[in-house]
């Protein structure tokens, strides 16, 4: 049976979807944009504070679920311009300890409201 998973430190869902899905033992997030939770604005400049917004996000969702960001198994990650896939690499791996999840990026033609980056999660539920 699936369960709706929301942290009520994310920005609430532009759309009809839910944040995260969780199905027996594994947790499904949506696509996280880079929304500032204090100002609710959406980070357009820098990519790298983006990368961590969205990624903040996914970790919120990992505290929802009672576990931590290791229990992260995959991510996915687009990217309205791959050129600057290097900030992204470079952000992402300093929010872990060496335990990295799987991971593809893509470049995309668009994301929603025009933001630059948008990264999804499977996570582990198992504690």
């Amino acid at each position: 049976m699936k369960q709706v998973i929301a942290s009520s430190k994310n920005p609430a869902a532009i759309g009809p979807y839910s944040q995260a899905i969780k199905v027996g033992g594994v947790c499904y997030t949506s696509g996280q944009l880079p929304f500032d939770p204090e100002t609710k604005e959406l980070e357009m400049e820098d990519l790298a504070r983006a990368t961590k917004l969205c990624m903040q996000s996914i970790f919120n969702i990992c505290d929802e679920l009672g576990v931590s960001k290791d229990n992260i198994v995959k991510c996915t990650i687009l990217v309205a311009d791959l050129k600057q896939y290097g900030v992204i690499n470079e952000t992402y791996g300093s929010l872990f300890e060496g335990n990295y999840p799987a991971r593809t990026a893509f470049e995309v033609a668009g994301l929603p409201l025009g933001a630059p980056i948008e990264i999804e999660a499977i996570i582990d539920c198992e504690k």
